[in-house]
C-alpha cells in the first residue's frame, strides 16, 4: 500500500512539473556561426516574433520564446540581412535604431531589416529594443524597379561570360562545361595577387586578365585542338569537358582551399537614387560591362578576325574554302573567351560577394540558359538572354523564395523555347 502511495505521488509530480523549454535554435540545423540575442519592450522581453535571415543564397527563420530570444545559425561568416517581421511585433512599436549594436546598420527606407557581419568570432549578438516609431514600408514599385536594375546588373556580367562560351560553341560546337571554371579563374587570380601576395588590386586585375587569356590559349592549344585533329565527335568532346570541369575545379580548391576570399573594397555602403540603391562598384561594373560588351561587338562587326569568326560559325568548310586560317582563328576565339570569363568572374567575385572555388559552377546553368535562350552561337543573342535571365533572377524574388530564384531563369528559358524553339536569335534549322 506504502509502494501505491509512492507511485501515485510521483505519477502526479510528473503531471504538474512544467514541461522544458527548447532552447534558442533547437530547431535549426547547427552550425559553427549563428546570430542570437534578445527583443526587449520596455525592458520586458517580447515573444513569438518572427525574425529572419538571408543571406550569400542562405535564408532562415525563427520566433522568439517566452524569455525573447532567438537564434539563428548560418552556415558561415559573411554579410547577412537580418528581417524582423513587424506584423508580430506589440502596435504602435518598431526596432529602435538609435540602440542597434555595432556591426549593425539599418537597411535605408526601411524600419525592419538590418545589415549585420561578424566580428572575429562565429557568434553575433543581437540585442533589439522597441520604442515608439513609425513603420517604414518599401512600395511593391519601388521594389520592382530596384530589383530590376539589379537584374542587368547581374545579367551585364553573365553576358560577358555567356557572349565567350556563345563564340566558342559557334566556331567549335562545343558545349563547354568548363566555362563555369573559366570564370572563377578570374576572381581566384585576383585573390592570389592582392590577398596572398599582398599587392594592389589593380595589378591583381590586370594579372587576372591575362591569366584568363592564358588560360583559354592553353586549353585549345593542349586539349580541344589535339583533339578536333583526331576527328571526335560533339558528344565526346562535350564529355571531355565535363571532366575537365572537374579537374579545373578540384584544381582551384587545392589552390585557394574551401574558403570564401573578399577582394579589396567589397561590400560598400550602398548609395541612393531614389528607390534604387546601387554601390559604386555596381557602379563601375556596369560601366565596364557595357564597354566591353561595345568593344567585343565592334571586333565582331569591324575586324577582319570578327569577320572571319561570323564566318566560321556559319559556315566552316566554307570558310575554310575561302583561305580562312579557321585554327587561327578558334584560337583567338578561345583567348577571348577567357578574357571575358576572367572579367566576369572578378565583378562577380564582387556582386556575391567573394571568391570562392566553385562559385563558377553557380553561373554556369545560367549561362547555358542565357546562350539557348538567345539562340544558339549568337553572340549578341547570349547577352540578350543574359539579360533576360538577369532580371528574371531578380524580380522573382519578390513572389518566392530566395533560394528557388535561380529556377526562374529555367522557367523562363521553358516558356520563351516553346514558343520560339531557336531561340531569340536563332534560325531554324531543318532536322532530318
Amino acid at each position: 500500500m506504502a509502494l501505491l502511495a509512492i507511485l501515485a505521488a510521483l505519477m502526479l509530480a510528473v503531471l504538474i512539473t512544467p514541461p522544458a523549454h527548447a532552447a534558442p535554435g533547437d530547431d535549426q540545423e547547427k552550425t559553427d556561426f549563428y546570430f542570437g540575442g534578445v527583443i526587449t519592450n520596455k525592458d520586458e522581453p517580447v515573444a513569438g516574433v518572427v525574425i529572419g535571415v538571408e543571406g550569400d543564397g542562405f535564408s532562415a527563420e525563427t520566433e522568439t520564446d517566452a524569455e525573447g530570444k532567438w537564434r539563428l545559425y548560418v552556415p558561415k561568416k559573411a554579410t547577412y540581412t537580418l528581417i524582423v517581421d513587424e506584423d508580430t511585433l506589440p502596435d504602435g512599436v518598431i526596432i529602435d535604431p538609435e540602440q542597434l549594436p555595432e556591426g549593425i546598420e539599418a537597411v535605408q527606407g526601411k524600419t525592419g531589416e538590418f545589415e549585420a557581419e561578424f566580428g572575429l568570432t562565429g557568434t553575433k549578438i543581437v540585442n533589439l529594443f522597441l520604442g515608439a516609431g513609425e513603420r517604414l514600408t518599401t512600395s511593391f514599385f519601388d521594389q520592382l524597379l530596384n530589383r530590376t536594375i539589379g537584374g542587368i546588373n547581374f545579367g551585364l556580367l553573365l553576358g560577358l561570360a555567356s557572349m565567350g562560351a556563345a563564340l566558342i560553341y559557334g566556331t567549335t560546337r562545343l558545349s563547354n562545361f568548363a566555362h563555369g571554371e573559366m570564370v572563377t579563374w578570374g576572381g581566384v587570380a585576383v585573390v592570389i595577387v592582392t590577398s596572398f601576395w599582398q599587392l594592389p588590386l589593380w595589378l591583381g586585375i590586370i594579372v587576372a586578365i591575362v591569366a584568363g587569356g592564358l588560360l583559354g590559349w592553353g586549353l585549345d592549344a593542349g586539349i580541344w585542338r589535339p583533339l578536333r585533329k583526331r576527328g571526335l565527335g560533339v558528344v565526346q568532346l562535350m564529355i571531355v569537358s565535363i571532366g575537365l570541369s572537374l579537374a579545373l575545379r578540384y584544381a582551384l580548391q587545392y589552390l585557394i582551399g574551401g574558403a570564401t576570399y573578399q577582394l579589396p573594397g567589397a561590400s560598400p555602403a550602398p548609395m541612393t537614387f531614389g528607390p534604387i540603391r546601387l554601390s559604386y562598384i555596381d557602379l563601375i561594373g556596369m560601366a565596364i560591362s557595357l564597354a566591353v560588351i561595345l568593344g567585343v561587338a565592334l571586333f565582331l562587326t569591324r575586324t577582319r578576325i570578327g569577320k572571319a569568326t561570323r564566318a566560321i560559325s556559319d559556315n566552316p568548310q566554307l570558310a575554310a574554302a575561302s583561305g580562312i586560317d579557321v585554327d587561327k582563328v578558334i584560337r583567338i576565339t578561345w583567348i577571348l573567351a577567357g578574357v571575358l570569363a576572367a572579367a566576369s568572374g572578378i565583378l562577380w567575385a564582387y556582386f556575391r560577394p567573394g571568391v570562392k572555388w566553385d562559385m563558377g559552377m553557380q553561373m554556369l546553368l545560367l549561362m547555358f540558359a542565357a546562350i539557348t535562350l538567345g539562340g544558339l552561337g549568337s553572340a549578341l543573342g547570349a547577352l540578350v538572354g543574359s539579360i533576360i535571365v538577369g532580371i528574371a533572377v531578380e524580380i522573382s524574388t519578390l513572389w518566392i523564395p530566395t533560394d528557388l530564384k535561380y529556377a526562374s531563369a529555367l522557367a523562363a528559358l521553358i516558356i520563351v523555347l516553346l514558343v520560339r524553339p531557336q531561340g531569340l536569335f536563332g534560325r531554324k534549322e531543318r532536322l532530318g
